[in-house]
């Protein structure tokens, strides 16, 4: 199978720089894709378009994301996986070129469909390759390594982008990810080994997981719980800005405490999903919604929006990790297919919610897209419900 570990000439020292080189790009990848929420703002002004508009390229890299995860493994077959995951890397380079350097709207937008490419691919190979240069049993502290590249960019995205763009401008933002970016792909050509395509059974179509109605309630529990936080989420800076009243400074500082609570958050709550999993699943969204309420009714004041966004950042950054380990166990004997649709559904969901809210945030006003997050939000607590009902009548 392509998964088994096949690098043991390789050495402990250099499998685990091969592992840190893809944890720095993943930091990157996720960084550039979770920017411009910081940065609408004075991108809608330099590109003369309107905030709903600019919010709508991030469901440009999201809408190529999904494409690139359901088919990059089979179009890639025949393909040394290094030299794969390195093409990505060297996207990701363009990407952030074509970004900084746009002269409009329309060649942003392509810039960042260069960009959902690479995360689309990269994601969708990243565990694969990860099982291939360690044991099995460092699996986990490989695959955790990848996800703190994750987590560690979702937390410094918003506000560092939010400052540099006040100091730098949103061009020299943007920009910044281009030499970290190098620096990922160089290092991986000099720690990847060769990674040969293995032949391996057909899996069929990933979409085939559905019909079993445990994975079906979960995804969807999935794609509503992703467009609802997006709906809200692109659309942070402008109500903070307009409705809020705070600078770039308090602003920056905000987003800051949501990334920090949101790292907390995954600590506390990985300790509660080893033995509550689908309370959690439930809680999650159905407190998220209550938030975005909250959120609508007291916009004007600075204090109780900051107290509810770091509620916001401590759940919303948690809830991946609950969702994965679901995908552990009730896809246990189908992962690899199961993880793929998973990163097809939640690049779909922050596609769809981001572009949804953008056209709300332009039609009807700012509260609308966090209403539509509460809406939705809502609708994934009670999946999530229907996914647990359904697996204590199976555990029956």
């Amino acid at each position: 199978m392509e998964t088994t570990y096949d690098t043991r000439l390789l050495g402990d020292r250099a499998a685990w720089g091969a592992v840190l080189s893809m944890a720095l790009c993943v930091a990157v990848l996720i960084a550039s894709e979770f920017m411009p929420v910081s940065l609408l703002t004075p991108v809608a002004l330099d590109l003369g378009i309107t905030e709903g508009r600019t919010g709508q390229v991030v469901s440009i890299s999201g809408i190529f994301a999904v494409v690139t995860s359901l088919f990059v493994a089979g179009l890639t077959k025949h393909i040394d996986r290094k030299l794969v995951l390195v093409s990505f890397s060297l996207l990701l380079v363009v990407s952030g070129l074509v970004v900084t350097f746009a002269p409009n709207y329309a060649v942003m937008m392509i810039g960042r469909a260069l960009l959902g490419v690479a995360i689309g691919g990269f994601w969708s190979m990243s565990t694969a390759i990860v099982m291939r240069l360690v044991p099995e049993d460092a699996v986990p502290k490989g695959l955790a390594m990848i996800n703190a590249g994750n987590a560690i960019a979702a937390t410094v995205s918003a506000p560092l982008g939010s400052l540099l763009g006040d100091h730098v401008g949103w061009r020299g933002a943007f920009f910044l990810v281009v030499p970290l970016a190098l620096i990922a792909l160089v290092w991986q050509w000099l720690s990847l080994p060769s990674l040969p395509p293995r032949g391996r059974r057909r899996s069929g179509n990933v979409f085939r997981l559905l019909a079993r109605p445990q994975v079906g309630l979960g995804m969807a529990s999935i794609l509503l719980l992703f467009m609802g936080q997006f709906a809200l989420f692109t659309y942070l800076r402008p109500f903070l800005e307009t409705i809020t009243g705070v600078g770039v400074s308090a602003l920056s500082a905000i987003l800051l405490l949501m990334g920090l609570a949101g790292v907390a958050g995954t600590w506390v709550i990985g300790q509660l999903l080893k033995t509550r999993l689908y309370s959690v699943l439930i809680v999650i969204p159905l407190v998220m919604a209550l938030l975005a309420t909250a959120l609508i009714g007291f916009g004007s004041m600075p204090v109780p929006v900051t107290i509810l966004l770091i509620g916001w950042g401590f759940l919303g950054t948690a809830a991946p990790v609950g969702w994965g380990t679901w995908l552990s166990r009730a896809l246990r004997d189908d992962a690899e297919a199961g993880g793929g649709l998973q990163v097809a559904v939640i690049q779909f969901a922050i596609t769809l919610g981001a572009a949804t809210g953008g056209l709300l945030f332009d039609i009807l006003g700012w509260w609308s897209p966090f209403a539509l997050g509460a809406i939705l939000l809502l609708g994934s607590a009670l999946a999530a419900a229907a996914a647990a009902i359904d697996h204590r009548k199976e555990a029956r």
